[in-house]
């Protein structure tokens, strides 16, 4: 079975490229772009990995990652955090709030491909 990606970034161009990227090394991959209903479609789409961006409408990931966390559904889901910003502020939030990988904005096809296959079970 084929694992599913779903990636949470609000920036067209980057999540068709990420999508494209992910979806021709063989996974499959399913985008949304808002943080405010986030939550929702991640416990929906019960993906094998998510990436989430760090600023969001209407929702941080940070504030997003903190709630799956913390629900037992979706506390052991693989998480991978995209931020423009990469200062070492936001790599600490994520990772108190309990972030598995960090990647900055911009990032090489090689490094998103290494990132995912090291976080997704196939």
């Amino acid at each position: 079975m084929t694992a599913h990606v779903l990636l949470i970034e609000d920036e067209p161009n980057i999540a068709e490229a990420i999508r494209f990227i992910l979806m021709r090394d063989g996974l499959r991959v399913s985008t949304h772009s808002g943080g405010a209903d986030a939550i929702e479609v991640v416990r929906q789409a019960r993906p094998d990995l998510l990436i989430l961006d760090l600023m969001l409408p209407g929702m941080s990931g940070i504030d997003i990652l903190s709630a799956l966390r913390a629900d037992p559904m979706t506390e052991k889901l693989p998480v991978l955090m995209l931020t423009a910003r990469g200062q070492g502020r936001d790599r600490a939030a994520a990772e108190r709030a309990g972030v598995d990988a960090f990647m900055s904005k911009p990032f090489s096809n090689t490094e998103m491909l290494a990132s995912v296959r090291a976080l997704v079970p196939r």
